[in-house]
Formats: C-alpha cells, sequence, structure tokens
C-alpha cells in the first residue's frame, strides 16, 4: 500500500509540474530567447524520456503545450485541444511461433525469431539455400542465386548484407535490404524466407533483435531469423559447412545455391503495439468577419525517439539512452508556442484565423500531420497556407544559413519572404519543392502551399547528444520573429496565397535503384492495410495521365501483388521508360485497372 502510494505521489508531482512549468511561462508581444530556453529546457528534459510516441511522456508533453495554449486564451480543437489517434510503435514475438526440421527442434529467442514484417503464417516445406538471394542483371554486373534451383513453394534461405560488408561504395548495397531480397523470392515462386547473418557481417553468432520498421505492411510470407548454429545443422547433408560455404560466395563472389535435403516446419507470429496519441490543436480566430473563416495552420512535431535502440531512428541505435531531441523538435514546439503567445496578445491586428498544431508521430512518418489531413477540424479548402517548424535551434556559425523550403508553393511567397529579409543577420536560402521528410507534406499534398523552415541537420541530429545547452536561442528569436513577419503579412492580406505545384510529389528514398517513378506520394508509412495508398498524384505525371488518383490504393503492377511501398518501390526498379505498366487500383472499394506509361 505504502509502494503504491509513492508511486501516486510521484506522478501527481510530475504531473502538476508540468502544468506549473506552462502556467509561469511569461506571455509577451515579442519572440524571446529567454521564453524559447524555458520551453525547450522541459520538453527536452531527461524527466521525458524523448517523448516517444503513445508514452506516458509524450502525453505528459501534450498536456504541458496545451496548458500553454490554453493560458495563452487560445481555443481548443477537437477534444478539449486534443485530436486522438493510434499509432503503431513496436512488433513483438507472438505466442505461435515454432522452428522444426527432422534434426532439431529450435527455440523461439535462441535458434529463431520471427523478422518484424512477416506475415503470421505457418509453412512446411522443403528448404533451399540461395546464397545472397539475389538475380541482378544490370550492365556488367550479373548475379543470379535462382538460375539452377526450383524454389517454388518452398522454404529458401537467404544471408543478410552483401558479399563487400566494408565496402561503403559496394554495387550490390541496393539489392541486399532485406525486404528487397523477401520480394526477389517471393517473384521466383518461394513461399517462405529464412535469414542467416553470416560471419563476415557478425563474428558473434547472434539473433537480430524483433523491432518495427515503421511499415504497418507484412511480406506476406513467413520469414525469420536463424542462428549459424542452426544453419549448419541445416548444412549436414550437402557436405560443407555454412561456414565453409560462405567464404567462398564472399571471397570468390562464386554463386552457390542448393536443395538442402531438409523439409522444414515453422510458424512465424508477431504482434503489434498499438498506442494511442494525439496532436495538440488550438485555434486564434481572426477579427474580420470574412476573412476569419480562412485559415493559416503554424506546426511542428513534439515527438522523438524515445530511448533510442534499433528501429527507433537513431543514429546510434545500439546506444540506449534518452534521446532528449532539443533541436528535433522541441525548437519547432518552442517557435510554435511563442508565436501563439505573441499573436495571442495582440490578436486584434489579425484578420485571418490561426490553427496551431503540435503534431505527434512524425517520426513514425508523419502519422499526426497525416491524422490532421484526414480529420481536419475545419475545412480543408478554406487552409490558406501552413508553415512548419522543425530543427530550428542550431543555426551553424559558420554560415548562418537558414533554409527555407516550398518557396515555389505559391506565387507570392519569395515577394512576401524577400520584404522581411532585408534587416535580416542570417543567410536565408530558399528552395521551391514543397515535398520534404516533415509535417508539410501532407499539407502540399493537398494543394495547400506550405513553408519548412529549418536550420538543418547536425551532428547530434537522432542521437542522445542533441541537448538543450546546444542550441542558439538568440539565433532562433531572431528567426521566429522574422517568420512572424511573414505570418503577420499572410494573415492580414486582402488576398489568400495562389497555389501552384513545385517539385515532385513524390519523396524516393530508394532513389539510386530506381530508372523511372509514377510521379505519385506513397504512402511510406504504411498505413494503409492490403496495398499501397496514393497520398497524391503529381500534376502531368506518368500516374495521373494514366488516371490514378489521389485516394486510390495500389495493389498490383504488372500482376505483382503490391503491399506495401518496398513492394512498390521493387517493381519499380524493374521498370522501363515508356513501357506500358499495368496498374490495379482500388477506388472506393472497387478495383479499376490503370495502363500507366512512364
Amino acid at each position: 500500500m505504502k509502494h503504491k502510494f509513492l508511486q501516486f505521489a510521484l506522478f501527481f508531482l510530475i504531473v502538476s509540474t508540468s502544468s506549473i512549468h506552462a502556467q509561469t511561462q511569461q506571455f509577451s508581444p515579442d519572440i524571446q530567447s529567454k521564453d524559447l530556453k524555458h520551453i525547450v529546457s522541459f520538453l527536452a528534459s531527461d524527466e521525458l524520456k524523448g517523448r516517444m510516441t503513445g508514452s506516458a511522456e509524450d502525453l505528459k508533453a501534450a498536456e504541458y503545450i496545451r496548458d500553454y495554449m490554453r493560458n495563452a486564451k487560445l481555443k481548443p480543437l477537437a477534444e478539449g485541444g486534443f485530436q486522438h489517434f493510434y499509432a503503431i510503435t513496436d512488433v513483438k514475438p507472438g505466442k505461435n511461433n515454432s522452428l522444426s526440421a527432422e534434426n532439431f527442434v529450435g527455440k523461439l529467442g535462441v535458434d529463431f525469431n520471427p523478422v518484424s514484417f512477416s506475415a503470421n503464417a505457418s509453412l512446411e516445406a522443403g528448404l533451399v539455400f540461395v546464397g545472397y538471394g539475389y538475380n541482378i542483371n544490370k550492365d556488367s554486373l550479373q548475379w543470379n542465386d535462382y538460375k539452377n534451383v526450383d524454389v517454388k513453394g518452398k522454404w529458401v534461405m537467404i544471408m543478410r548484407g552483401d558479399p563487400e560488408p566494408d565496402n561503403m561504395a559496394s554495387p550490390y548495397m541496393e539489392y541486399s535490404q532485406e525486404r528487397f531480397k523477401v520480394n526477389v523470392a517471393k517473384e521466383q515462386g518461394a513461399a517462405g524466407v529464412i535469414f542467416i547473418t553470416g560471419r563476415i557481417q557478425q563474428n558473434e553468432d547472434k539473433l537480430p533483435s524483433v523491432f518495427f520498421d515503421k511499415t504497418l505492411s507484412d511480406a506476406g510470407i513467413p520469414v525469420i531469423s536463424v542462428t549459424r548454429g542452426v544453419a549448419e545443422k541445416l548444412f549436414e547433408k550437402y557436405g560443407k559447412s555454412f561456414i565453409e560455404t560462405e567464404v567462398t560466395i564472399s571471397n570468390f563472389k562464386q554463386q552457390i545455391s542448393f536443395e538442402t535435403g531438409y523439409t522444414v516446419k515453422a510458424q512465424a507470429d508477431v504482434e503489434h503495439t498499438k498506442v494511442r496519441t494525439q496532436n495538440v490543436c488550438f485555434l486564434l480566430e481572426g477579427n474580420d468577419s470574412l476573412l476569419k473563416k480562412e485559415y493559416l495552420v503554424i506546426g511542428a512535431h513534439f515527438d522523438h525517439l524515445g530511448m533510442g535502440g534499433k528501429g527507433s531512428g537513431s543514429r546510434m541505435p545500439d546506444t540506449v539512452a534518452v534521446h532528449n531531441g532539443a533541436d528535433d523538435n522541441a525548437s519547432g514546439v518552442a517557435a510554435i508556442m511563442e508565436l501563439a503567445s505573441a499573436f495571442s496578445f495582440d490578436k486584434k491586428a489579425l484578420k485571418r484565423s490561426i490553427i496551431f498544431v503540435a503534431f505527434s508521430g512524425e517520426e513514425m512518418g508523419m502519422l499526426g500531420s497525416k491524422e490532421f489531413i484526414k480529420n481536419s477540424p475545419v475545412p480543408l479548402p478554406q487552409i490558406k497556407a501552413m508553415i512548419n517548424f522543425d530543427m530550428i535551434g542550431r543555426l551553424r556559425n559558420d554560415s548562418k544559413s537558414v533554409s527555407i523550403s516550398g518557396t515555389g508553393t505559391a506565387k507570392e511567397w519569395e515577394e512576401i519572404l524577400n520584404k522581411y529579409k532585408t534587416n535580416s543577420v542570417f543567410d536565408i536560402s530558399f528552395s521551391p519543392d514543397g515535398y520534404g521528410p516533415s509535417d508539410h507534406a501532407p499539407f502540399y499534398a493537398e494543394n495547400i502551399p506550405v513553408l519548412f523552415i529549418t536550420t538543418g541537420a547536425h551532428e547530434d541530429y537522432h542521437t542522445p547528444f542533441d541537448d538543450t545547452e546546444k542550441l542558439d536561442f538568440k539565433s532562433m528569436e531572431g528567426i521566429i520573429s522574422y517568420a512572424k513577419n511573414v505570418i503577420t503579412h499572410i494573415t492580414d492580406a486582402p488576398a489568400a496565397l495562389t497555389f501552384q505545384e513545385s517539385g515532385t510529389k513524390e519523396k524516393n528514398r530508394m532513389r539510386g535503384r530506381l530508372k523511372v517513378t509514377l510521379g505519385i506520394i506513397p504512402d511510406v508509412a504504411g498505413t494503409t492495410k492490403n496495398g499501397l495508398g496514393v497520398d497524391g498524384v503529381k500534376k502531368d505525371g506518368p500516374a495521373e495521365k494514366g488516371g490514378m488518383k489521389k485516394g486510390d490504393v495500389i495493389i498490383a503492377m504488372d500482376g505483382h501483388k503490391i503491399g506495401n511501398v518496398y513492394d512498390y518501390m521493387f517493381q519499380l526498379s524493374k521498370l522501363e521508360s515508356g513501357k506500358i505498366t499495368i496498374v490495379e487500383v482500388l477506388r472506393n472499394g472497387k478495383k479499376e485497372v490503370l495502363l500507366v506509361q512512364p
């Protein structure tokens, strides 16, 4: 009883402290560095443990932002200022995993693990070893591990990585992602994949951990990992050890594939961890009877990487420690909070309304901003612009460079930005492209003019060393003050901004492998099940010309099933420019067949 009382008392103290922290903030019409530091110091404190989406600390940060907005006299939107949604944050082995062959029975976590993107499925079939699992036919690079074996309906055993692990320019790298290798195996007819980590990749014979790769869609077939000890058992009938075979393949680039002579029975089962999280949404209403029904969204994401670890996005994935995320993105959140305070202090000047949004789930694929777009508290056509702050606290001393992207998404952007740039001490660079890896992208996909303001990445990005004391709060003050002038101009201008498409709407994360693209914004976070959601279609691009529309779900290309962005990229890698591609989509639940010419 005493222990429970102490736990409750500690929880109450933490919650009360965050509320008091918000209430003690001084509101002012000016942007002040001391106030920015006050905000960042709380959001990036060890107490908040990196603000992982869906965690107790994520909620604590949201409550802090909400209390601040309330105290600044803004109007809460959605549920008292919270726009709730659910996110998948992790995967773990389920209860129904098994592995056996005629000469052994495997133990979960010791001999084998399911791979995080495995389908929950079982298979009893023959096992074929296929080396690195390549089927490469590219100019002088030729490697086909499936040439002399029949893998239809069988398990295939594939070595992870590539034969040149120390060569950062290895031509094999682009073919060595695990999902890519699984797609190659499926195309050859394999019904299950067993991954093995060779000695040249990892000296210790250790199973990789099961971690969420931030894509919901599974591989469609069972995929498991086994130790080298298990592999050696499955090589017994071959006559040579796995280690000997690995050395021959890797050192001499020799393709070795063979039937192992074993039948493997296995079941893969993974469970997703589903959590509730929330955007924080508040409204500052304009004063013009007509223009107040038009809105400017000012946004920044408040989530970060929690304690880091595998699959978190940390650049130090083997280090479990608080990833405070002072620059990424407590700095951006401090900007929107200070702007809310400043505009609220003298809101009579506003004609249009401003919605301030702190997004959750950005680190997991812009989940919060997509949720805002999907369930917008105001009609989307009434949102006339969106300005996104993401990492504005680490101005480089050598260049003093601030980057503003999206300047081509409205005809008026550059004229407005240049008007207030004159007296700036910063070197402000413009980029016209409206798409980018942050929360403005879903707004751009809705034909809303956007700006993305950032000071860029740095050596502490996505590491445990992104701490408050490393931020330049005086420079942040100047950046936000500049943005405040731009925002004031937009809210008070007689006419709304004129949207124009600028740059591709497709973010190609595997650009090195692709010869052609279709011109879409794919749902890279995998929020659409049983297909790839189309978040946007580039004007006059191949997809639009072929009849594809925003909201379609791609389910097949040239007869090959598409379950996620990895399947899509795999099929894109095989397309040829000018050749018609048959794309099957679901539109409002009905299948449509489109002919697309990339």
